[in-house]
């Protein structure tokens, strides 16, 4: 064996059993949601385009665009953390306003800030139809409303507790181990599908009148 042989970085090997098994649940969520889809549109061609037309005139679209980008956003900076975690780097080697030295904690610190930001825009939007009169019970339009997107933040939010599990564990360890990046890498999994299917929902919901 070489010198240039064991001085080679480890590399993380991919997929391995937990990443197919998460995909595998990822694939059962996705039958889910797709369930979703077609109770809303079920309900939609059942109740008419005229009253999803005037509900959808109440809904504040600027705001879930700008909220609709931020989660999007946070996929690129949750792939920035999984390149820390396949470089073994757990955190900063730097300056904080550096972000070229930024380790995983760092990058996994922006992207569950800005899935926050998200939950709290989501809050935000409920209570705002609440006083518009648009309730999980005042008709078939604010059922499916609330069911869909409220099934989604929940996800969103397991997602967020998952990214606190991973930090914590980090913080918490003596050295960053191969189990730890690849449970990262994982959590990136599910957070990219969250991802997907909001842009999906958000285009069902918001764009299509």
């Amino acid at each position: 064996m070489t010198s240039s042989t064991l001085a080679a970085p480890h590399k993380i090997n991919r997929p391995n059993l937990v990443a197919v098994g998460t995909i595998v649940w990822l694939s059962s969520e996705l039958m889910f949601f797709a369930a979703l889809f077609a109770m809303y549109f079920t309900t939609r061609a059942v109740q008419g385009p005229a009253i999803w037309l005037e509900k959808t005139e109440i809904l504040n679209i600027p705001f879930a665009a700008l909220n609709t980008t931020v989660l999007v956003l946070s996929s690129v900076t949750c792939q920035f953390g999984v390149f820390a975690a396949e470089r073994f780097q757990a955190k900063r080697t730097g300056s904080l306003l550096n972000i070229k030295t930024w380790g995983m904690r760092e990058w996994f610190s922006l992207t569950f800030l800005m899935g926050a930001f998200f939950i709290a825009g989501q809050i935000y939007e409920y209570a705002h139809l609440v006083i518009e009169g648009v309730t999980l019970s005042s008709d078939a339009y604010g059922s499916v409303f609330y069911m869909t997107t409220g099934f989604h933040g929940l996800h969103v939010t397991g997602g967020l507790i998952a990214f606190l599990i991973v930090m914590v564990r980090v913080s918490k360890a003596r050295r960053f181990t191969h189990n730890q990046a690849t449970t990262a890498i994982v959590v990136s999994y599910y957070w990219h599908f969250v991802d997907v299917v909001w842009i999906a929902l958000f285009s069902a919901i918001y764009l299509i009148k």
